[in-house]
């Protein structure tokens, strides 16, 4: 049985030691803190770097014959670098696979370390964790930003958080600086830019208790991510779709539901589930060691 450490960056450096697609012996992260959220912001990349490979060691403990290692890591990721990084911006253009591997051959871990997007990671975890690693698998990540993750994982840039979804002028709220993208309607940083006066929660509860601008902003929620999604089955197909993130307390599945019928008529297209899942740790930390074992073979 492969032995493979799984990483996932984010707020925190989480990683855990991965055998037959289950966790073993727990997890380690960094910071420990849960408060310290700005931990790996304020460090330079090559402290993240260290710190990532410090992680692997603890997870893997005496082990020294690992298959692979795999880290899920923010932002737009290709051939082990991380081009675009826009919640860590001291590692754009970070040769995060080379500097890893680097680091734990000084330590005696000859393996090739393999580098994913977090939200594919992620959807390569719940293909492992529901019994369904034959079967496409989508997810969108619902937090400061927006994420898509794929399984199993295809060549392309795959930034589904950024599909356009209206083409009004003043939607211009997304991070990225683009106009109308999904980011910009559903993202927590948007919608506290979009909102000055109210957070995102008590937004959502005055549309509940009848609040016009509130409602209308909850449709226009509810219809960016029906848009990105119909987006996703038109060009891709029919399938499991799974949502996740601390703001997916903010989905009223049956007004998703209803926008995504509005959208996708083509009967063969309409073969498409969407369910709620838990986002933890545990399911990317697997999810980043799956795509690695799958990778490196």
């Amino acid at each position: 049985m492969a032995k493979i450490v799984g990483v996932t960056l984010s707020a925190r450096v989480v990683a855990g030691l991965v055998v037959d697609h289950k966790l073993q012996g727990g997890l380690r992260s960094f910071p420990e803190a849960h408060d310290d959220e700005y931990a790996l912001v304020e460090m330079p990349a090559e402290g993240i770097v260290e710190t990532m490979s410090q992680q692997v060691l603890a997870a893997a403990g005496k082990e020294r014959e690992l298959a692979a290692v795999g880290v899920g890591v923010p932002g737009l990721v290709r051939h082990g670098v991380m081009e675009e990084a826009p919640n860590l911006p001291q590692m754009k253009g970070a040769r995060i696979a080379e500097m890893l591997a680097t680091q734990l051959r000084s330590q005696g871990i000859e393996a090739p370390v393999r580098i994913f997007n977090d939200a594919d990671g992620f959807a390569a975890g719940i293909a492992a964790s529901i019994g369904k690693l034959d079967t496409v698998i989508r997810v969108w990540t619902l937090g400061v930003g927006i994420g898509y993750g794929r399984y199993p994982q295809t060549e392309g840039v795959w930034e589904g958080g950024h599909t356009v979804v209206t083409l009004d002028e003043k939607e211009n709220y997304c991070g990225c600086g683009g106009r109308g993208h999904m980011e910009g309607i559903m993202g927590h940083r948007a919608m506290r830019l979009r909102f000055l006066d109210m957070e995102p929660e008590e937004v959502f509860e005055a549309a509940r208790t009848g609040d016009q601008r509130c409602h209308e902003f909850k449709r226009l929620w509810h219809k960016a991510l029906a848009g990105a999604t119909a987006t996703s089955i038109h060009l891709r197909g029919p399938g499991r779709f799974f949502l996740a993130g601390f703001n997916v307390r903010f989905v009223d599945l049956p007004m998703l539901k209803d926008y995504l019928q509005q959208m996708v008529k083509m009967s063969p297209l309409q073969s498409y589930s969407i369910e709620i899942i838990e986002d933890d740790q545990e399911t990317r930390v697997i999810g980043a060691a799956v795509s690695a074992e799958q990778t490196a073979c």
